[in-house]
C-alpha cells in the first residue's frame, strides 16, 4: 500500500497555473561524484523534491553548482573531505514547460520563508524544504519538465530538471571536468 499523501494545496495549484511556463534552451553545470552518469537523476528529498519523483540538480553557472556542493560537503564537518573525488559536468539542456521562479520575491508570494533561504540551521531547513518541496511535487503534478530556481548559494539560477518529464533528445552531456580541484575553485571565487 503506497504511503499516504496529504492533500496539494488548491491556491498553491492555482499559483503555479497562473506562473510564468518557459522554454529552456541552454547549458547547465552540475556536480557529481566521480563515476557517477551525469544525467542519472535521484530522488534526496532536497529543497526541490520530495522523494517522489527523480530529479537533477543543476545550475546555469559552473560556479553555482560548485559553491552548491562544496556548502553540503563542508556543512557539519570540521574537516573537507578529500578523498571523494567530483566532476563538473556541462549539460546541454531542452526544457519545453519550465516554472521559472526568478527571483525570493516570487518563491515568498509562494510561502517560502525567503529571509532563511539558503540558511544552514536545520530548523528552519526543514521549515523552507517543506514548503519548497510541495511548490515542486505541484509542479510535477502539473506537468512543468523542471524549475528554474533562485541558487541559494551563488548569484545565479538553478535548474531542477524532472528527469521523468524531458526524452532523451532533451538532454546531453556536453563536457565534464575530473577532479574538481576543490581548493583552486575557493580561492578564484572567493567562497567562504
Amino acid at each position: 500500500m503506497p504511503p499516504s499523501r496529504k492533500p496539494r494545496d488548491n491556491d498553491l495549484i492555482d499559483a503555479l497555473e497562473a506562473s510564468e511556463k518557459i522554454i529552456y534552451d541552454g547549458r547547465v553545470w552540475r556536480v557529481l561524484r566521480a563515476g557517477r552518469d551525469s544525467l542519472a537523476g535521484s530522488r534526496p528529498q532536497g529543497r526541490w523534491d520530495d522523494g517522489s519523483f527523480d530529479v537533477l540538480y543543476t545550475a546555469r553557472e559552473a560556479d553555482g553548482a560548485l559553491a552548491e556542493i562544496y556548502f553540503h560537503l563542508m556543512r557539519g564537518q570540521p574537516v573537507f573531505p578529500s578523498r571523494m573525488e567530483f566532476t563538473l559536468a556541462e549539460i546541454s539542456l531542452n526544457l519545453k514547460r519550465a516554472l521559472k521562479l526568478a527571483d525570493l520575491a516570487a518563491l515568498d508570494s509562494l510561502g517560502v520563508d525567503t529571509g532563511n533561504y539558503g540558511r544552514a540551521h536545520f530548523a528552519r531547513r526543514l521549515t523552507e524544504y517543506t514548503r519548497t518541496q510541495e511548490i515542486a511535487e505541484t509542479a510535477h503534478f502539473l506537468d512543468f519538465d523542471g524549475l528554474i530556481v533562485p541558487n541559494a548559494r551563488w548569484d545565479c539560477d538553478n535548474v531542477v530538471i524532472f528527469t521523468g518529464r524531458v526524452g532523451p533528445e532533451a538532454i546531453s552531456t556536453i563536457a565534464e571536468q575530473s577532479p574538481v580541484d576543490w581548493e583552486a575553485w575557493k580561492q578564484r571565487a572567493n567562497f567562504p
